[in-house]
């Protein structure tokens, strides 16, 4: 059953609703859009802030999604893509590198403002009712672990509706990022993260670059370093130990986020891929989107479906993140791997959500310094 039915209201409280539509990738926080803004933001960057940040990735065939999952089936099967040479990121967008776009626009993010309810209705089941004025100020989800063990068929035992919660205050109201600018950005929606990649002169990734770049060079291994998840007992990305939601232990040397690149980078020389924050790409989700019917031959340079497809969420628009977060865990969700994604809403923002921004290069090769 959709979770906005018309008898939705008999829920306890407002934050229910948020974090259960979002949660089930609703799109729910609809705001306001600013023209002269996004007029604002079309100015180009400084090139010695964006470029020394890139690497270069050939692109070549590759086998995209995967044999098997554990808690879904929406990156199977394994079938063959050919994406073209490009330049990506080193790391996920940092605080200090948002900050600069920021300072240098006057750019509002979406979890900044008002939800707009005439544009929020849009994505809810007809007759869904407004809720109370108070409670469509600005806000973003936070992961908040409850104190003990729970069931984990709540998304709401562990995520928690925070009003003043941005980027700029990740935890709510009297957060900080000072001391976090090495730290990726989060509580980025997809325009949001649309907007920076268009000033700096880039834009988002394709999942399949996304993916290609992800995968460091080997063929259909489950994880990005190879076939298990701690070669020889080493820790190789930012995701969950312990108990999920209640109990991390911080066995990998962090417990929530990690700053870019506390991991070994891969041959790329890319960063963070897998865990720490899940990375948005430009292609719309769909939930059944690698039938094998669907692929007959090599893919070239695939940008994915023209349209959102989710029959558990249907009025939603959703767009294709990848590669974990630092909450992914083998209890729960076990998406550290270059196959793992999920939907997110392209208005919505939360405390495990980020990017990282490519290039495109006409380049076959990096070039050589004398």
């Amino acid at each position: 059953m959709n979770i906005f039915s018309n008898n939705f209201f008999n829920y306890t409280n407002f934050q229910t609703y948020f974090i259960g539509s979002i949660l089930f990738f609703s799109c729910i926080c609809c705001h306001t859009q600013d023209k002269k803004q996004q007029d604002h933001v079309d100015s180009s960057a400084p090139k010695n802030l964006i470029q020394p940040e890139m690497v270069f990735v050939p692109g070549g065939i590759f086998f995209m999604g995967a044999a098997m999952q554990s808690n879904t089936h929406d990156a199977q099967p394994f079938h063959k893509v050919v994406v073209n040479p490009f330049l990506m990121d080193a790391t996920e967008v940092t605080n200090a590198q948002f900050s600069t776009f920021v300072n240098s626009t006057g750019y509002i993010t979406l979890a900044e403002k008002a939800v707009n309810w005439n544009e929020m209705r849009k994505m809810l089941a007809p007759g869904t009712p407004k809720p109370a004025d108070e409670d469509l100020q600005p806000g973003s989800l936070v992961f908040s672990p409850p104190a003990t063990s729970v069931p984990l068929t709540n998304h709401g035992n562990w995520w928690l509706w925070v009003k003043g919660a941005n980027w700029k205050h990740p935890d709510g109201l009297g957060s900080s990022i000072v001391g976090k600018e090495n730290f990726p950005v989060v509580h980025i929606a997809y325009e949001d993260a649309a907007a920076y990649a268009k000033w700096a002169g880039k834009r988002l990734p394709t999942e399949a670059e996304w993916e290609f770049a992800a995968r460091n060079g080997i063929e259909k291994t489950e994880y990005s370093w190879g076939a298990q998840l701690k070669p020889n007992g080493k820790y190789m990305a930012n995701y969950f130990q312990g108990n999920f939601p209640h109990h991390n232990t911080g066995e990998d040397g962090f417990i929530g986020l990690a700053p870019v690149k506390s991991f070994s980078p891969n041959i790329y020389g890319l960063y963070d891929m897998i865990g720490n924050v899940w990375e948005l790409c430009s292609d719309f989700y769909v939930v059944e989107n690698f039938y094998v019917s669907c692929h007959t031959g090599i893919e070239k340079n695939p940008k994915g479906p023209n349209k959102t497809a989710d029959p558990t969420d249907p009025y939603a628009i959703k767009h294709v993140a990848k590669g974990g977060s630092y909450l992914c865990s083998d209890e729960y969700c076990s998406n550290y791997k270059p196959s793992g994604r999920q939907g997110t809403a392209y208005d919505s923002g939360m405390s495990h959500t980020g990017f990282r921004c490519v290039k495109d290069t006409t380049i076959n090769q990096p070039s050589k310094t004398k």
